[in-house]
């Protein structure tokens, strides 16, 4: 199987290919420019591999929550790309790519959700797959429920942003990447979890995405 996987969940875009478990990336801070360099980035690694997009098989993406912008941009390549194949998409959680990425196996997720809030949530690596023992939420920092047990390392750019949240140990600089997204569906893509390219959608997780005026005024 061969698919490509696409995250633009926070400032970094990366995009990645996986052949028969074997996965090549690229990815980049890019800011605000993810809808201009995802997909020369995509095709510069299909190119580097010596396959068009039509010898695809899927396509994943990086589902969320994140940046309202950059889900979009992922979601909308991942069904471009798909449609006109017919091939399956898989999107997979911003949250349990970040865990992913982290190679820990209990990780508090948390990624600034601006607004004064982060989106959060608490995974525990059981065989290939994260549970959660916190469920994915946006919530104010000081709010943010603590996890069961020890042995828990905090990463994302949310502890960049507002501090250790009690934790004993945080990694701010990991981040969501084309690659743990990659890892994390393959298994699943294999298993047939894949939807049609109509059915694929961001995970929000909150749906508001700026103050109001009155809100702004009373801050």
């Amino acid at each position: 199987m061969r698919f490509a996987s696409i995250e633009t969940s926070t400032e970094w875009c990366s995009v990645a290919l996986w052949a028969d478990g074997e996965i090549a990336a690229l990815e980049r801070r890019a800011g605000a420019r993810h809808s201009e360099l995802a997909l020369p980035m995509l095709e510069r690694l299909l190119a580097a591999a010596g396959i068009g997009a039509g010898q695809l098989d899927a396509v994943a993406f990086g589902a969320g929550p994140g940046s309202f912008t950059g889900l979009r941009i992922a979601c909308g390549l991942a069904q471009g790309l798909a449609f006109a194949r017919g091939l399956p998409v898989i999107g997979i959680s911003a949250l349990e790519a970040l865990a992913e990425e982290s190679g820990a196996t209990r990780v508090v997720a948390c990624l600034d959700a601006r607004m004064r809030e982060v989106y959060y949530a608490a995974l525990e690596k059981r065989g290939a797959r994260w549970e959660e023992r916190i469920a994915a939420m946006c919530v104010a920092p000081q709010a943010a429920p603590k996890p069961p047990g020890e042995g828990w390392i905090g990463c994302g750019n949310g502890f960049a942003v507002y501090g250790d949240l009690g934790l004993m140990r945080v990694l701010p600089e990991v981040h969501p990447s084309a690659a743990a997204v990659a890892r994390l569906a393959g298994p699943r893509l294999q298993a047939g979890e894949g939807v049609d390219a109509a059915l694929a959608a961001p995970i929000y997780v909150r749906e508001k995405v700026a103050f109001t005026k009155q809100e702004l005024q009373d801050r």
